[in-house]
């Protein structure tokens, strides 16, 4: 996505301290580091509640996300893999949140996209989820629906979510998205997670 972070898994970029884990992003010299957590041969999951209370940081050009891949992206490349976008969030178009899903039949610049109006939404922490079933996905925002994924007719092209998916906190820099890095930005900058629970 040309994002400009190089991930780590030094401290600096990721901790838990205090009940919450924090995703750092830090200016290094003229390039950028932070962190990215995965779920992938540790814990994956098929259908569920799957939610996180999140507070983002704000700013141009910073793109934190709570969202999943299919578990077999190694043999069926994305987008075939499937993803799921709970939560993205980026700091040029500040108060809304992002949820997607990406297939085959839309992927990139996906139709299959909802924009939500969440006024002051970097102020505090909130909470992200989404509802998975065998036919439907389902995204909330603090318990509010937002948007619902059920095509008609399911196919390989458009449901590719009839297997398990990994979890992905990750606080990227810039790239195709996240947009142009506003010069005043002040780093460091976290990402804080209270909690990531999965019901089924």
């Amino acid at each position: 996505n040309n994002e400009w972070q190089n991930y780590t898994s030094s401290p600096n970029n990721s901790s838990v301290a205090d009940g919450y884990l924090t995703i750092t992003a830090r200016q290094e010299g003229a390039g950028y580091t932070s962190a990215r957590m995965k779920s992938v041969d540790l814990q994956e999951f098929q259908y569920g509640r799957f939610e996180a209370r999140i507070k983002v940081p704000s700013g141009g050009g910073l793109w934190p996300a709570f969202w999943a891949l299919g578990n077999d992206i190694d043999k069926n490349p994305w987008p075939d893999c499937g993803e799921i976008d709970i939560m993205e969030y980026v700091g040029r178009e500040p108060g809304q949140i992002f949820n997607s899903v990406h297939t085959r039949s839309s992927y990139g610049n996906t139709v299959n996209t909802k924009t939500t109006s969440a006024p002051n939404v970097e102020d505090d922490f909130h909470v992200f989820s989404m509802e998975w079933t065998l036919n439907s996905i389902q995204f909330f925002y603090d318990d509010d629906l937002v948007y619902i994924y059920s095509p008609t007719v399911r196919n390989y092209e458009n449901w590719p979510f009839n297997k398990p998916f990994f979890l992905i906190l990750n606080l990227a820099i810039g790239g195709n998205f996240g947009g142009s890095i506003d010069t005043s930005l002040v780093f460091p900058i976290e990402y804080i997670i209270d909690y990531v629970r999965v019901y089924q």
